[in-house]
């Protein structure tokens, strides 16, 4: 089988509720995409190590930017580019007017998701496959 350059690309989900993975999930395999869940930064963080350590890195992040009690999404982000500085994050949130999501750039992140994202929007998810299909997978 002749999968070399045919594996989908895969997105790691961080979010502390179980509802918004699920849904994630399943918009981002309807893509195409390969994804795997992590419940706080810290575990993010640990994934993606181990990922990127073997060679099998995720194409982009999503990150919970708020973890009641846990490592959120900036901070995760900072180490995420401590692992890789090339790592694409996408810092999601239901509060717009968090200046995270408003400078989204210089914490690191490569964009922005917006919450309520039960149906992640058609637009954002083809920007989000053409970005991650893109022609620097060469």
């Amino acid at each position: 089988m002749g999968n070399e350059n045919q594996r989908p690309a895969k997105v790691l989900v961080m979010d502390d509720d179980e509802m918004v993975r699920f849904v994630a999930g399943e918009t981002l395999k309807r893509y195409g995409f390969e994804v795997e869940f992590a419940n706080d930064g810290a575990q993010a963080v640990e994934i993606y190590r181990e990922r990127h350590q073997a060679g099998d890195a995720f194409a982009a992040v999503i990150l919970d930017l708020n973890i009641p009690g846990g490592m959120g999404g900036q901070e995760a982000m900072q180490r995420l580019l401590e692992i890789d500085p090339g790592a694409r994050g996408y810092v999601s949130s239901g509060r717009t007017d968090d200046p995270v999501m408003m400078n989204y750039q210089s914490f690191g992140f490569s964009g922005t998701i917006e919450k309520p994202y039960f149906y992640l929007n058609k637009q954002l998810m083809e920007e989000f496959s053409k970005t991650l299909r893109g022609p620097e997978q060469a």
